[in-house]
């Protein structure tokens, strides 16, 4: 398949930014017990840190749906296309309960298994397979209608009361599905689905419709980026400011104008919330406007991390779990003080951490160090085609 060189740039800046998000979550103590996004308690940095780190998933998700359609116009044999899809969806769940999922918690009994972007891209990539069949006159409006129109479809409408096996089903279904949720197998396993299924998939639908565009001449895409990204961060504009439909948390003045801003700003990621997802998908549309025909000395930066997004994801989660420990046994605690278990990893139960700016410094040396091995991997890759597996990586 022929890279565009927007796409891995809008991708690689989308995995700088994630990197921010994981260092503060393993490193900062006060992140650990409060929200950034809690206004309560918050501060304008800690969370515009946060805030920052929305635009990540969703543009990880629209561009899977991107690759998978220029995977497909791409194809001589659609049929093994298809089925390559379906492979790589169930590799990526595999991988979210296995690799990824250790690399989170550090716990060999995987007593915490977190179903979260990795395999809801999986599970979207599994059901694409299936679904582009259909053709983009059908697969548009149901993008829509599933962004547009989940909200509708909220937990306590969907779900099962008693404690029933059936009525336990039905919950796990509606929370695969529509809403995060939490669920005991045993006394020592926790399942924990962050990121269901349907609301991610019109993300990814939508990315799949708009694979069309990158067949159109760079200078006419730039312009149809341009509209569109405005386009969609005018409507949350306008929707917000009404604070009817949109997202389940409405916007109110608060204590002074940063704190209004802030609440205008502060929208639902679990699940994704249709303003969530129109002002997230808006900056990347901007962003891959700004982007097209940009060769630079950071523009090439940024490609060699877009190039290698599975592997800069596992690497980057395993770095900064072990930074963790290092910085946990430099403040005087031993192995031994190391707690593992559900939403524990590995953190003692204190523990000073980093100041917000050690976590920005953390973050900077751990996106650095991953150049070199990014930039490693995919000359590896380019230069061994024969190795089928890497193609899943």
């Amino acid at each position: 398949m022929r890279r565009i060189p927007s796409i891995d740039i809008a991708r690689g800046l989308a995995m700088i930014i994630m990197a921010l998000d994981h260092t503060r979550d393993y490193l900062h103590l006060w992140s650990r017990t409060h929200s950034p996004l809690d206004l309560a308690v918050t501060t304008p940095i800690f969370f515009f840190t946060r805030w920052l780190t929305h635009f990540c998933a969703p543009s990880f998700v629209f561009l899977s749906g991107v690759s998978a359609a220029l995977f497909l116009k791409g194809s001589q044999d659609p049929r093994a296309a298809r089925r390559w899809l379906l492979r790589r969806g169930l590799i990526l769940i595999g991988v979210e309960f296995t690799l990824v999922n250790f690399a989170l918690s550090f716990d060999p009994q995987f007593r915490l298994l977190l179903f979260e972007v990795i395999a809801t891209i999986g599970a979207g990539l599994i059901l694409l397979s299936q679904l582009s069949r259909l053709s983009l006159k059908i697969l548009l409006p149901l993008a829509l209608l599933i962004v547009f129109g989940h909200d509708l479809l909220t937990p306590d409408r969907m779900a099962a009361e008693g404690g029933s096996a059936m009525a336990a089903v039905v919950r796990f279904i509606s929370s695969l599905c529509l809403s995060p949720g939490g669920f005991q197998l045993n006394p020592q396993r926790l399942v924990v689905i962050a990121y269901p299924i349907l609301p991610w998939l019109g993300i990814m639908l939508t990315g799949f419709a708009a694979g069309r565009l990158f067949e159109k001449p760079v200078r006419e895409r730039k312009r149809l980026f341009l509209w569109l990204g405005a386009s969609a961060l005018g409507l949350f504009v306008v929707l917000r400011a009404v604070n009817v439909y949109g997202d389940p948390v409405k916007w109110s003045v608060q204590k002074d104008t940063v704190f209004t801003l802030l609440s205008f700003l502060n929208v639902n990621k679990y699940p994704p919330s249709l303003l969530f997802s129109l002002v997230t998908l808006a900056g990347l549309l901007l962003l891959l406007a700004a982007a097209e025909q940009r060769d630079n000395r950071i523009t090439r930066v940024l490609i060699v991390y877009g190039r290698a997004p599975l592997f800069y994801f596992i690497v980057h989660l395993y770095l900064i779990h072990l930074i963790m420990f290092i910085v946990v046994f430099a403040q005087g605690y031993h192995p031994g003080d190391l707690r593992f278990g559900p939403f524990q990893f590995g953190h003692p139960p204190a523990g000073d951490g980093l100041p917000l700016w050690g976590v920005y410094a953390t973050w900077i040396a751990v996106v650095i160090t991953m150049y070199p091995l990014c930039r490693w991997y995919g000359r590896y890759k380019a230069a061994h085609p024969e190795k089928t597996w890497l193609r899943y990586f």
